[in-house]
């Protein structure tokens, strides 16, 4: 078949993929390149089963608190708090422990095989250049954990994951660059990251070119009835279209009726290009919401959530307060120079991509809403809409992840 995915990040990256291995005739359009938008700054984790929603029991009485806070681990810009509220309201429901529950499982079942596929589709060589399998290592400042910390223990455990507990001794010994403040920690060794998540997705796209798809750099405008992709310059005729465009998916199906509640969340990185300290292992302060990362090209800080949508100015005081936070957490860290970086995380109430065929024009997937969790869920999304448009039965329920669950 003839087919359009619309994205070059890494969702659209995976679904093309598995798509030109089913033999299809595969054209990917976006209007940047591919891995410049949301892929370009994530923290490049690739989390193996510990994964968890990020609407969990108890956060309802953290909002007030949160939205007054410019600079907590999330923020609501008052303009955009209208827009904002209903999908709010929709995460706060989300976070009841039944649904935080199911929705764990279910991240589960798409990250599980994560590491297996990234190396099918690299290729060992391209695996080892671009993917490290060192683990994970959170860390806390305080001595007995809290009642969300339990929970999380406990939705952890309830996957089968059995994360490496420590006590302040083990976590120098795993990452000595850390300051001695830290007397809890969880060491998870199945997880991996990506040493560059830009340079991933280009891998990847340049793979599937080199396999026969066509790369065209345009601005979608619309998908006609007939599935024929309208752009700024031309018209796609295709026999289906799969939608990976991220934080801008929801416009393109607006167009056709259709409402996702998919929300923009503006996430930050603080990059240190020369941090004078080399990591063992990504990091994360379970403190202050954050990971350290260490990249082909520096340290990369990144966290945080703001819901602003995509055209208010990006508040880069955002990023700068994660070096505040990794200048205690490192003491030998060299703070500059340091680039920001502000990127659109396409999230979904429950945490959970839309991966479903959609209502309107015949042949219209749905591969979006990875939110915080876009490099974990990917791969197993592209072999899942692959099997969707060969009309195979999948190995993974896909009831969790249908648009008719809102």
């Amino acid at each position: 078949m003839k087919i359009v995915v619309i994205g070059a990040g890494i969702a659209g990256a995976c679904c093309a993929h598995a798509l030109v291995q089913d033999g299809h005739a595969v054209t990917i359009v976006d209007e940047r390149e591919p891995g410049e938008g949301c892929s370009f700054g994530n923290a490049g984790q690739i989390n193996i089963g510990s994964t968890l929603p990020i609407a969990l029991p108890g956060m309802l009485k953290s909002v007030p608190r949160w939205i007054i806070d410019p600079l907590g681990p999330v923020a609501v810009r008052w303009r955009y708090l209208p827009r904002a509220v209903p999908w709010l309201l929709r995460w706060v429901q989300a976070g009841r422990r039944a649904n935080a529950d199911a929705a764990s499982l279910q991240l589960k079942a798409l990250s599980a095989a994560s590491l297996q596929l990234y190396r099918m589709m690299l290729g060992n060589e391209g695996f080892t250049s671009l993917i490290r399998t060192v683990g994970h290592l959170h860390v806390w400042e305080t001595v007995e954990p809290s009642a969300a910390d339990r929970l999380a223990d406990e939705m952890v455990a309830a996957k089968g994951i059995r994360p490496i507990h420590l006590d302040a001794g083990a976590i120098q010994e795993i990452e000595p660059a850390l300051a001695p403040i830290y007397p809890r920690g969880l060491y998870f060794p199945d997880n991996g990251h990506t040493v560059n998540p830009q340079r991933l997705v280009r891998t990847l796209v340049q793979r599937c070119v080199d396999r026969g798809a066509t790369l065209r750099k345009v601005c979608v405008t619309e998908i006609a009835t007939d599935n024929t992709v309208v752009s700024s310059t031309d018209r796609l005729p295709a026999e289906a279209v799969v939608i990976a465009a991220g934080a801008w998916s929801k416009p393109l199906v607006q167009r056709l009726g259709i409402a996702p509640p998919l929300e923009t969340e503006r996430g930050y990185h603080a990059m240190l290009t020369n941090p004078g300290i080399t990591l063992r292992v990504p990091v994360s302060s379970r403190d202050h919401h954050f990971t350290t990362t260490p990249m082909e090209h520096g340290l990369r800080f990144a966290g945080t959530v703001e819901f602003g949508g995509l055209n208010a100015p990006p508040n880069y005081r955002r990023a700068t307060v994660l070096l505040d936070h990794a200048k205690r957490m490192f003491p030998a860290l060299r703070p500059e120079p340091v680039e920001t970086w502000m990127g659109f995380r396409p999230s979904i109430p429950d945490s959970l991509p839309i991966i479903d065929r959609l209502p309107g024009p015949a042949n219209l997937y749905a591969a979006f809403g990875h939110g915080h969790y876009g490099l974990s869920l990917s791969p197993m999304t592209g072999q899942l809409i692959a099997d969707l448009i060969a009309g195979r039965v999948t190995g993974i329920d896909l009831a969790p992840f249908r648009l008719a669950r809102f």
